[in-house]
C-alpha cells in the first residue's frame, strides 16, 4: 500500500485508533454490596469516619455462574493505601496491596470475602482529605481484547522510541494489518454506551443518555481479536529475525521503601506486608517472574509482625524467585557513619541473611544513597560483598560520571565490581516499557566491556512494586524486533556474568570516595537528629571498650550490644540521617537514639563498677579513668558536679588509671577577661562584637588568624529549586547577614582548670548562645553553641579565616581521611562547595596548620583559606518545623605545629566526641592498668565482644595514609588468635603491619 501520510501520522493514527479497543476490555461487571468499613453496612461512596489511622474493611462476593473465574477480578478502590487479604471458599487468604496502582485482584473461587486494613494516604504520604469508597465491583475481563489492547500499546510505544529505525514502517504496517481485521460492533446504542467514558467524549455539551449494560464482542468478534493476537505474536517474531534485539537487559522486579521519609516508621510496617504479599502473588502468575529486595531490618520487621508472611517468603527464596540481596542492616548514608556503625550495617546484615535464609550476599544494594565514602570497598570486601549498585550517581547536576561498570576502589586499593544504569523512566522504580529498555540500552557506556545491563522495575520509594502488567509485558516482548532482549533474572546472576566479563576486559576504575553533586544539604538539615546520633555511636563504642577492658581484667565477658546498634544502624537509613523526612520520623529517630544514648550510659556505669572490682581495693575516694582511645591522653574531663580537670597526668592508650583527685593540679596557668582567654599554648584575643581578634600559637609563635574568626552568617538566599530539605546551592552565599548583634558578653567560668566567655546573639526571631572555653593543659578553643531556632528557610554557618595557604583541605571520613580543593579550577572542583567531614577539617601548609573540629556536624564548605562548618538549616518541606527550637554542640579551632597527621588532629577530634570514662569516689588503689598495648600507627575503631561469644574484637585502623608495623602485648591469661574480618572470621593477613587506610581487626581470647 501506499501512503499518503508521513510515518509520525500513521503513528498517531495507530495511537487513537488503540484508545477504541479500551472500552471493550471488559465484558460485564456489577457491584459489590456486601461492605462494611469498621464494621458498619457501607457501599460505594461511603466516607471514612476519620483520616487518622488505620481503617477496617470487609466484604464478600460471589461470581455469576456463567462467568469463567479466571477472567474475573475484583477491582477496588477503598479511598486510600492498604492491605487486602481476599479468602476463597476455603477460608485460604492471599494477600495483595491496594493502592493507585494496584487495584485489581484475581479471584480463586466463586465463593469469596476480603478483610482490608487501609489509611487514608497514598504511597507517597499525601493525605486523602475526604476518603471515601471509591468503588468495589466484579469484573468479567475480555481477556482476548485485554491482551490485544497492549501488545498493539506496545507497538505503538516502541514505534515511537524507535523513530527513525528502519523497523518502524513494518510495525506500522502489522498494526494497521491487524486492525483492518478486527471485526468490531458498531450498533449505535451499544457503541455510545461503551465509549461515553473516553476523554473526548466527555467534552460534548451533552451525552445522549446511554445503556446500562451494553452488549460485549460476539464470539466471532472474538474470535477475530484473538487470530489478529496470534497473527501479530508471528509478525513479530519474522520481524525479530529482520531486526534482530539490540542489546540485553536483565529484568529484576523491585520495589524501592523508604524505611521511613514521607510516612512514619508504623506506616512502613504496612508498606511492607503490602509489597511483600503483592510480590508473592505475581509468583503465582509466572514461574519466570523474579523479585528482589534488600534490608535485614525488614526481613527482621516481617518475623516479628507477619511471621507466617516471612515463611512464604522464605519458601520463595528457596526456590529462586525471591531474591535477597544487599548485606547490610538497612541502606545507609555512608557520608555521616563513622567507620564502626558501617562496619556494623556489614555485620549485622550478612549475621541476619545468614541465620534467616543461610545467605551471604555478594552484592551491596544501595539505589537511592547521596554519595558514597572510600571506606566502603574494604568493608564490603570484608563482608563477603565483591559488587556494589546503585544509580544516585546519575543524579549529579555538573559533572556526568564517566562510567557505569566499573571498578570502584576503596581508600586502601580494595576494590568491588559497581553497576549502574541510566533510566530515563524513573530510574530505579522502572516500568517494563519499549521506552525504558531502548533507552537504558541506550545509555550503557559499558556495552562494549559486557553485553547486558540491570533494570529494576516496579513501582517504588512508597513500595508498591511490579504490577501483573509488567508480567504481560515482558512476555510480549520477546518477540519485537530491534529493542533490547529482556528477560527476568536475577541480580547474582547479573553479576556473575559481568564479574566474568571483567576478568576478559580491563574496566574503568573510580579511586575513592564518590561525591554526589545533588543534596549536599542532607549534611546539615536536622541537627538534633545529626547529634543524637554521633553521640549514640560515640557511647556504644565507650560501653563496648570498657566492658572489654573489665574482661580482661578478670570479670564475665560481656553481653553484645546489637540490639542498641541495630537501633542506631536503623536511623542511619538515608531518609533519616540526612534529614529529609516529614517531621514526625525525625521525632522518633531523636527519641530512638536518645534512648540508645541512655542505655549506652548504664552500661558504661555497670561496666566502670564491673571494672572497679577487678581492681585492688583501698580506703579512700579515689577517682578511676579510663582512656576509650588509642591514643596517650592528658587527663582532661568535667566531673559529674560540672567542675573541670585539665591537668599533665598522661593516660596510656586503652588503659585504666585510679587517682586520687585531691592531688590532681592544673596543667599551667590561665586568665581570662571580657576580652581575652590564655594559657601556656594559646592566647586568644575577642572583638567587641564577640568574633576572635586573635589566636596565638605559642609553640610555633604563628597567628591563627587571617581575619575575624567564629563570623555568624545566616543566608537567607539558601532556597533550592527543587528538594527543599535536600538541597543547598551554589549561590547560597548570594545574600548573607553576620550576625553582630549582641545582646551581652561575659566571663562566666575563671577556674584554675577552665576559662569560659558566654555570648548572647540575637538574630531575628532566633537566640545563639555561645560559650568560649579553654582549659588549663587545653590546646584547643571549644565554642560550646546553644541555638533556640524560630525562623524558616536559613542556612546558619560558622566562617573562620586562617592564615595558611592550602590547595586541599584534609576532611575526615570513615576509616580515613579524603583531600578537597580548596579552590575551583575545574567543574569538578567547583560542584564541590559543600562537602562532608566527620570529626575534623584541616588545613595545613608545611610546619603549621588549623583544624576545625566538631561533635555532631557533616557539612563543611573551604574556599581558600576559610574554614566554614554548617551549623543549621530550617527548610520548610518536608518538616515545615526542621530544626526548630532548641540544640546544642561544640566546634572548636585547633591550631597545631606540623602536618595534621603529625600535628594530633585527629586525636584532638577523638578527644572532644569520645571523652575519658569516669567514676567518681571509688574505694580502688591508685595505679594504672593496661591489659592490652598496641603500638603502631592506628586509630581505635572498636573494642567489643564477638559476637558468637568466643572473646573479644579489637578494631584499629590506619588514619592517615601511611604504613607501619604493629606490636601487640596482652594481659597474662590472655592471646591474639589473629585477624578477623569485620564478619569476625579468620583473615589471611599479617598481624604485624598494617598499610594505608587498612582496617584490621583481631580476636583476644583468654588462654
Amino acid at each position: 500500500m501506499v501512503h499518503s501520510l508521513t510515518l509520525q501520522q500513521r503513528l498517531e493514527r495507530h495511537q487513537v485508533r488503540l484508545e477504541e479497543l479500551v472500552y471493550w476490555t471488559e465484558r460485564q461487571k456489577q457491584p459489590l454490596t456486601q461492605l462494611t468499613l469498621e464494621g458498619e453496612p457501607a457501599t460505594v461512596g461511603t466516607p471514612w469516619p476519620g483520616t487518622d489511622g488505620v481503617f477496617n474493611f470487609t466484604g464478600n462476593g460471589t461470581v455469576p455462574a456463567d462467568w469463567p473465574l479466571a477472567d474475573c477480578r475484583l477491582r477496588m478502590n477503598l479511598g486510600g493505601e492498604g492491605l487486602v487479604m481476599l479468602s476463597d471458599d476455603q477460608g485460604i487468604a492471599t494477600g495483595y496491596g491496594i493502592d493507585p496502582y494496584h487495584r485489581s485482584f484475581p479471584l480463586k473461587s466463586c465463593q469469596f470475602s476480603f478483610t482490608a486494613e487501609c489509611t487514608a494516604r497514598l504511597p507517597f504520604g499525601e493525605p486523602v482529605r475526604a476518603p471515601r469508597i471509591e468503588w468495589a465491583e466484579l469484573v468479567w475481563i475480555d481477556t482476548a481484547v485485554e491482551q490485544l489492547h497492549l501488545l498493539m500499546q506496545q507497538i505503538a510505544e516502541a514505534a515511537e522510541t524507535l523513530k527513525g529505525h528502519d523497523v518502524v514502517p513494518h510495525l506500522l504496517d502489522l498494526a494497521e494489518k491487524a486492525f483492518y481485521q478486527l471485526d468490531w460492533p458498531s450498533a449505535t446504542e451499544h457503541y455510545i454506551s461503551r465509549t461515553a467514558q473516553a476523554p473526548l467524549q466527555q467534552k460534548i455539551w451533552q451525552l445522549p443518555v446511554t445503556r446500562g449494560e451494553p452488549s460485549e464482542l460476539s464470539e466471532q468478534q472474538r474470535q477475530t481479536v484473538i487470530d489478529v493476537y496470534q497473527q501479530l505474536l508471528k509478525g513479530l517474531a519474522e520481524l525479530q529475525k529482520r531486526f534482530p534485539p539490540e542489546g540485553e537487559i536483565a529484568l529484576t522486579g523491585h520495589a524501592h521503601i523508604d524505611l521511613c521519609w514521607l510516612w512514619p516508621y508504623d506506616e512502613t510496617r504496612r508498606k511492607l506486608r503490602r509489597t511483600f504479599h503483592t510480590a508473592l502473588s505475581l509468583m503465582e502468575q509466572s514461574p519466570e517472574f523474579r523479585f528482589n529486595q534488600s534490608t535485614a531490618h525488614y526481613y527482621w520487621q516481617i518475623s516479628q509482625t507477619d511471621p507466617a508472611l516471612l515463611e512464604k517468603i522464605t519458601e520463595r527464596v528457596k526456590t529462586g524467585q525471591w531474591e535477597t540481596l544487599g548485606g547490610l542492616w538497612v541502606e545507609p548514608d555512608t557520608n555521616m557513619p563513622t567507620g564502626e556503625s558501617l562496619a556494623r550495617q556489614v555485620l549485622y546484615g550478612q549475621q541476619f541473611f545468614e541465620q534467616q535464609f543461610g545467605i551471604r550476599h555478594e552484592t551491596c544494594w544501595m539505589p537511592d544513597c547521596f554519595g558514597f565514602t572510600g571506606a566502603l570497598p574494604q568493608l564490603l570486601q570484608q563482608g563477603g560483598m565483591k559488587n556494589f549498585f546503585t544509580i544516585k550517581v546519575n543524579w549529579s547536576e555538573t559533572n556526568r560520571f564517566p562510567a557505569d561498570l566499573f571498578w570502584w576502589e576503596g581508600l586502601d586499593g580494595s576494590r568491588v565490581l559497581m553497576h549502574t544504569f541510566d533510566n530515563p523512566m524513573q530510574g530505579y522504580n522502572g516500568f517494563v516499557h519499549p521506552h525504558g529498555h531502548r533507552e537504558t540500552w541506550k545509555n550503557f557506556r559499558g556495552k562494549d566491556k559486557h553485553p547486558q545491563t540491570l533494570l529494576t522495575v516496579g513501582y517504588g520509594d512508597g513500595g508498591g512494586g511490579p504490577v501483573p502488567e509488567m508480567i504481560t509485558r515482558e512476555e510480549q516482548l520477546k518477540v519485537f524486533p530491534t529493542l533490547p532482549k529482556a528477560r527476568w533474572a536475577t541480580v547474582k546472576d547479573f553479576f556473575a556474568g559481568a564479574n566474568q566479563s571483567a576478568e576478559r576486559t580491563a574496566l574503568p576504575v573510580w579511586a575513592g570516595e564518590i561525591y554526589l553533586e545533588l543534596h549536599r544539604a542532607t549534611l546539615t538539615t536536622q541537627g538534633r537528629v545529626k547529634k543524637a546520633h554521633r553521640d549514640a555511636e560515640q557511647a556504644l563504642i565507650s560501653a563496648e571498650i570498657a566492658g572489654s577492658l573489665a574482661h580482661m581484667l578478670g570479670a564475665d565477658a560481656p553481653d553484645s550490644l546489637r540490639d542498641s546498634w541495630r537501633y542506631v544502624l536503623k536511623n542511619e537509613f538515608h531518609d533519616i540521617l540526612p534529614g529529609s523526612s516529614i517531621r514526625e520520623v525525625n521525632i522518633q529517630a531523636v527519641e530512638e537514639l536518645t534512648e540508645v544514648i541512655r542505655q549506652a550510659h548504664e552500661y558504661q556505669q555497670d561496666a566502670m563498677q564491673t571494672l572497679i572490682g577487678q581492681l585492688p581495693a583501698a580506703h579512700g575516694k579515689h577517682l578511676v579513668v579510663v582512656n576509650p582511645s588509642l591514643d596517650c591522653r592528658p587527663l582532661e574531663t568535667e566531673l559529674a558536679d560540672g567542675t573541670a580537670l585539665s591537668t599533665d597526668t598522661l593516660l596510656p592508650p586503652l588503659s585504666v588509671a585510679v587517682v586520687d583527685p585531691d592531688q590532681l593540679q592544673p596543667g599551667g596557668s590561665l586568665s581570662v577577661s571580657e576580652t581575652h582567654l590564655e594559657n601556656r599554648h594559646l592566647r586568644i584575643l575577642l572583638n567587641a562584637d564577640g568574633t576572635l581578634a586573635s589566636m596565638l600559637h605559642k609553640a610555633s609563635g604563628r597567628e591563627t588568624l587571617a581575619g575575624r574568626g567564629n563570623q555568624l552568617w545566616a543566608y537567607t538566599a539558601d532556597k533550592p529549586r527543587n528538594w527543599d530539605a535536600w538541597d543547598v546551592e551554589e549561590d547560597f552565599a548570594a545574600r548573607g547577614e553576620e550576625i553582630t548583634d549582641l545582646h551581652s558578653l561575659q566571663v562566666v567560668e575563671s577556674g584554675s582548670h577552665r576559662v569560659a566567655i558566654r555570648l548572647v546573639r540575637q538574630f531575628r526571631d532566633s537566640r545563639i548562645c555561645q560559650t568560649y572555653s579553654l582549659t588549663a593543659n587545653g590546646k584547643r578553643l571549644d565554642i560550646h553553641t546553644e541555638l533556640d531556632w524560630h525562623d524558616r528557610r536559613i542556612l546558619l554557618k560558622t566562617l573562620t579565616p586562617v592564615a595558611v595557604k592550602a590547595r586541599e583541605a584534609t576532611c575526615e571520613c570513615a576509616y580515613g581521611v579524603v583531600k578537597r580543593p580548596t579552590h575551583e579550577n575545574t567543574s569538578w572542583d567547583a560542584a564541590m562547595f559543600e562537602a562532608a567531614a566527620h570529626r575534623f577539617a584541616d588545613l595545613s601548609e608545611p610546619g603549621f596548620g588549623v583544624a576545625l573540629l566538631n561533635n555532631g556536624k557533616y557539612g563543611h564548605s573551604i574556599r581558600h583559606n576559610i574554614l566554614a562548618l554548617s551549623l543549621l538549616r530550617s527548610p520548610i518541606y518536608p518538616d515545615p518545623l526542621a530544626d526548630e527550637g532548641e540544640q546544642q554542640f561544640t566546634y572548636a579551632l585547633y591550631p597545631h605545629n606540623d602536618e595534621w597527621y603529625r600535628g594530633g588532629v585527629r586525636e584532638e577530634a577523638e578527644a572532644l566526641n569520645r571523652p575519658l570514662l569516669i567514676s567518681e569516689s571509688q574505694p580502688a588503689a591508685m595505679g594504672l592498668y593496661q591489659p592490652v598495648k598496641l603500638s603502631g600507627p592506628v586509630s581505635l575503631s572498636g573494642f567489643k565482644p564477638a559476637e558468637d561469644g568466643q572473646g573479644l574484637i579489637l578494631r584499629v585502623y590506619e588514619p592517615a595514609g601511611g604504613r607501619g608495623s604493629l606490636e601487640m602485648g596482652l594481659t597474662k591469661g590472655w592471646k591474639n588468635e589473629g585477624p578477623v574480618t569485620v564478619l569476625e572470621e579468620p583473615m589471611n593477613v599479617s598481624a604485624n603491619s598494617i598499610k594505608p587506610f587498612e582496617i584490621k581487626s583481631f580476636r583476644l581470647c583468654r588462654g
